[in-house]
């Protein structure tokens, strides 16, 4: 990287600038939002959108909640002006969403602009012309007078088409390549549109300041904003709208501190779609503010559906680490993070908590259409006791003792491992059940009977190397008997036995699971479980359990 010298600063900062922006914590209110996915983002794609393809985005940006969509370009091609007579010859506009349109500046494309509207109850008909020193000398090769006169030319236009043809459309325009444009330059152009149209409160104009490319670091794109909604005229009749690209992946942060300066309004796209590395994700924006306590206006409680609807009609794909989105974003692997997450998780429940602090978690999983059990703890050979733990808790109702917890994370950590794979929780649950569930593979229980005359008598029958044995022992609890037994007349020696019960919580609610551990003579902790309807048989289970595990050769 070696010819840093052929790249020389395109932006124009603004001399001296107030930043009353910096100030300001963060974003107290949503902007109006406008979606330019089926125009922009459809722009963009290798293989633009079929008709029903527009129409299907169509219904699900005002499922979600978008007031304003721009649907098209309908002078660029027949696609685009069919697809808006369709949406307005079959009444699939509803009264409170207004359809925009583009136009440059250009009488027979302004005309089919209007043309294309015809019958539509709320337009917004979207005027630009780029006003870049970049593109005045390289492109236009005019004057900034000249540039000038473009855009109020059109202005002119849009105004003499309505008064022909009755029409009450809101106005907006875009000096594209905003953000190489000098301020001073930008300000003198809108103020020359704005004079034109001459807005008011009731019928506001639209001023977007487009980061076309982006050329500068976020702060820098605030200053210019906070500088024009400073000293466009008409200020409380125009409503400051930002149309930030992601070429340095700053959009999102473009837009943050647009907001902060005063701007109203965003355009932008679902999951970031547009030219080049994209748009203002909205999806992330919004979410941003939500995870605030912003209230976005915008509804994303189905993530799922909304993604899979995108990438059926975009051919695109949602990064699996795409914000609030993607399908790993809440997913947590590392297991100090499922440990904190899964204490987290506990500590809401217990303290009955409304607000949300979980860590790793920046919103509630549940809020965007995910689930804990298949979307937060996701279980490979990099996990923890902490998540494997509540994975089987939540999932499944098993609430292993507190020391258990680790053996049962490294055994299940290392069937990851072997297999270089991710485990589902039907295979961690698998794992768990095969390893130390109602183990008897080497000395099998076939009854047992107890009797208490002070002390419990114990009377089994087990099966060892296929032949039956009949045991007896006593001792002060069903436990020590049947410990007394399996030691005395099997040989079997091991100490320091505990034990942990409960009702199964998730699924059948009359079973019962046991765990128990022992210590063999070579200090080895050994853990087993048992699971049955009678919490008797749960426990002599879980021990048996233990007993054939520690004896395994």
């Amino acid at each position: 990287m070696q010819k840093t010298s052929k790249y020389v600063k395109q932006f124009y900062p603004v001399k001296n600038p107030k930043r009353k922006w910096a100030d300001k914590i963060s974003i107290e209110r949503a902007p109006t939002w406008c979606s330019v996915d089926l125009r922009d983002g459809n722009q963009s794609l290798i293989v633009p959108m079929s008709l029903q393809e527009k129409l299907d985005f169509f219904n699900l940006l005002v499922k979600v909640g978008f007031k304003e969509i721009e649907v098209g370009f309908p002078a660029a091609s027949e696609t685009e002006y069919t697809f808006l007579r369709m949406l307005i010859d079959n009444d699939m506009i509803p009264d409170d969403v207004t359809v925009q349109v583009l136009t440059q500046s250009r009488e027979h494309i302004i005309r089919k602009t209007f043309d294309a509207l015809k019958g539509c109850k709320n337009a917004i008909i979207h005027l630009y012309n780029s006003t870049s020193l970049a593109q005045r000398e390289q492109v236009f090769k005019k004057s900034k007078e000249e540039i000038i006169k473009i855009a109020t030319d059109g202005a002119k236009l849009f105004e003499k088409i309505a008064k022909e043809t009755g029409t009450n459309y809101r106005y907006e325009y875009s000096p594209e390549s905003f953000t190489g444009t000098e301020p001073e330059f930008a300000l003198e152009i809108c103020n020359a549109v704005l004079d034109v149209w001459k807005p008011t409160k009731d019928r506001k104009a639209i001023i977007n300041l487009p980061v076309t490319v982006e050329l500068s670091s976020p702060h820098v794109y605030a200053d210019q904003v906070e500088f024009m909604c400073d000293n466009l005229k008409y200020r409380d009749a125009i409503e400051v709208s930002l149309h930030p690209h992601n070429d340095r992946g700053c959009a999102v942060a473009d837009s943050e501190l647009g907001l902060l300066a005063g701007a109203d309004r965003i355009e932008g796209t679902l999951f970031g779609n547009g030219e080049r590395t994209g748009n203002v994700d909205i999806i992330t924006l919004a979410l941003n503010m939500y995870s605030q306590g912003v209230e976005p206006n915008l509804d994303f409680t189905n993530m799922p559906e909304i993604a899979e609807l995108y990438e059926k009609v975009t051919r695109m794909q949602v990064y699996d680490r795409q914000p609030y989105a993607g399908k790993l974003v809440f997913a947590a692997f590392s297991g100090s993070h499922q440990d904190a997450i899964a204490k987290g998780m506990k500590w809401r429940e217990e303290k009955k908590l409304s607000t949300w602090t979980v860590p790793y978690l920046p919103i509630d999983p549940n809020d965007v259409g995910r689930e804990y059990e298949t979307d937060v703890i996701r279980i490979n050979s990099q996990s923890g006791k902490g998540g494997i733990g509540y994975l089987l808790e939540h999932n499944f109702g098993y609430v292993l003792p507190a020391k258990m917890r680790e053996d049962v994370g490294y055994t299940v950590k290392s069937v990851s491992d072997h297999a270089h794979a991710e485990l589902s929780p039907k295979q961690v649950l698998q794992v768990f059940n095969d390893t130390y569930v109602n183990i008897n593979d080497h000395i099998k229980l076939i009854d047992y009977h107890f009797k208490r005359n002070g002390e419990i008598t114990v009377s089994l029958t087990v099966e060892i190397d296929g032949k039956q044995k009949e045991l007896t022992a006593t001792g002060n609890g069903r436990f020590e008997a049947i410990s007394n037994a399996v030691k005395k007349q099997l040989d079997i020696e091991f100490s320091e036995l505990t034990y942990e019960e409960h009702a199964i919580t998730k699924g059948s609610s009359s079973q019962a699971i046991s765990y128990v551990s022992i210590t063999m003579p070579d200090g080895k902790v050994v853990w087993g479980a048992g699971i049955h309807d009678d919490i008797i048989a749960s426990s002599i289970n879980a021990l048996f359990s233990a007993i054939n595990r520690g004896t395994k050769s």
